[in-house]
């Protein structure tokens, strides 16, 4: 995938790769960003903190970022692709069937809330900080939600679902409800048992598989 990841195989904000040498002023202000963004919220952060990580002057920030708002923004975009990406790779895994594969997604989280690094979701946080439904923070955070909408969507239709938004939609509500619980309570608990609900809703919602049983 390119960009390094943590234990669990989800992206990862290493500590030290912002100031990777390899890596263009652009990106590690990104890495900075996110590193920092992660690991103590938004508006804790400031940019001279941003600075010192990526090891740029501000000369440079602002080469590339008009504002602090868009290096947030930049960073978030950098983290939906990110996400999507690692998201895919535990879809592709061989062997899987449509079914599955809607399984497959709480196996991923739960890989991932038990990883080393694991902070919660950035996006939530984003949405938290800046809650106001036009600003363009909140609006990426938005906009992460609804693509994981459409992904579920898609998914639950090729597996055959009668009501492929409505089961997408409860999907998506124990995902990012196990990712809360996650975030609290630490431990892949809360996705294991979001996983066991999961497969409850599809014996309801989808017709009864011919290949491998939830």
């Amino acid at each position: 995938m390119g960009n390094k990841t943590d234990r669990s195989g989800h992206p990862a904000n290493q500590g030290t790769l912002a100031q990777d040498k390899g890596l263009t002023p652009k990106e590690r202000l990104l890495q900075a960003g996110l590193e920092l963004f992660d690991e103590e919220g938004f508006h804790a952060v400031g940019i001279d903190r941003i600075l010192r990580r990526a090891g740029v002057a501000k000369m440079t920030l602002y080469k590339h970022f008009p504002s602090k708002q868009a290096l947030i923004i930049a960073v978030l975009e950098r983290k939906v692709e990110e996400y999507f990406e690692w998201l895919g790779g535990a879809l592709a895994a061989p062997g899987l069937t449509p079914r599955s594969r809607l399984l497959a997604i709480f196996d991923a989280m739960s890989q991932w809330h038990g990883g080393p690094d694991f902070r919660g979701c950035l996006f939530l946080k984003a949405s938290g900080e800046y809650p106001e439904l036009d600003d363009p923070v909140h609006l990426v955070a938005v906009g992460q939600k609804h693509r994981s909408l459409e992904l579920l969507t898609g998914l639950a239709a090729e597996a055959g679902a009668s009501s492929p938004r409505l089961l997408a939609q409860r999907l998506l509500l124990l995902c990012e409800g196990s990712t809360s619980l996650a975030q609290v309570l630490g431990g892949s608990e809360a996705a294991r048992q979001a996983r066991d609900a999961a497969a409850l809703l599809l014996r309801q919602m989808l017709p009864e598989p011919s290949d491998v049983p939830a």
